[in-house]
């Protein structure tokens, strides 16, 4: 299983005018690295809570058919854009919305066969299978204010300290707290 950004969110959830006034600076210099670091806190945020937070487009990748519905490993998923198949020529075949389910309402969003059809083998042992999906809260002003703050002040703490701090693999705890509703567990 193979999970592949194809088109990343046309805004980041937290504008570079917004993080100037949280930290307080008249100054634009240092905006491209602001800019860095309000991508890079949403990214590893969305990582922590297995969420998109601004609509993206992504690709599941999968080698055969589970023999249960397939989960969609982010959330919250908007719609499937396609479920395709590798044909005999190699090319990927779209399969007809018809002919499978789509849940978005849950957590995570499942595809599954409808009664009575079975899903068609792919040509390739590897790869052959790909959902296309959007996933995200929708722009950035739909993204829960929890979820912004996070990524603001995880974007300022990186900003006020730019060396290393801790062992690299904790969250600040204010941060944590705030996406610790929205993370999305692993059974």
């Amino acid at each position: 299983m193979t999970l592949t950004l194809l088109t990343g969110p046309a805004e980041e959830p937290v504008s570079l005018a917004e993080a100037r006034a949280h930290l307080k600076l008249d100054a634009t210099e240092e905006d491209a690295l602001l800019t860095a670091l309000l991508t890079a806190a949403r990214a590893t945020l969305e990582a922590e809570t297995r969420r998109a937070f601004v609509t993206q487009s992504w690709r599941l990748t999968l080698d055969d058919w589970p023999p249960r519905p397939i989960e969609l490993p982010l959330a919250p998923v908007a719609f499937v854009t396609a479920v395709t198949v590798a044909s005999l020529s190699g090319a990927m075949l779209p399969l007809d919305p018809a002919f499978y389910e789509v849940d978005t309402g849950g957590e995570p969003a499942r595809i599954a066969v409808k009664h009575g059809q079975a899903w068609p083998m792919p040509a390739t042992r590897l790869a052959g299978i790909a959902i296309d999906f959007s996933a995200g809260y929708g722009a950035a002003a739909d993204v829960p204010m929890p979820l912004r703050q996070a990524a603001l002040m995880l974007a300022a703490h990186w900003f006020e300290h730019r060396e290393p701090v801790g062992d690299g693999a904790k969250l600040p705890r204010t941060v944590s707290a705030l996406v610790k509703p929205y993370r999305r567990l692993r059974l």
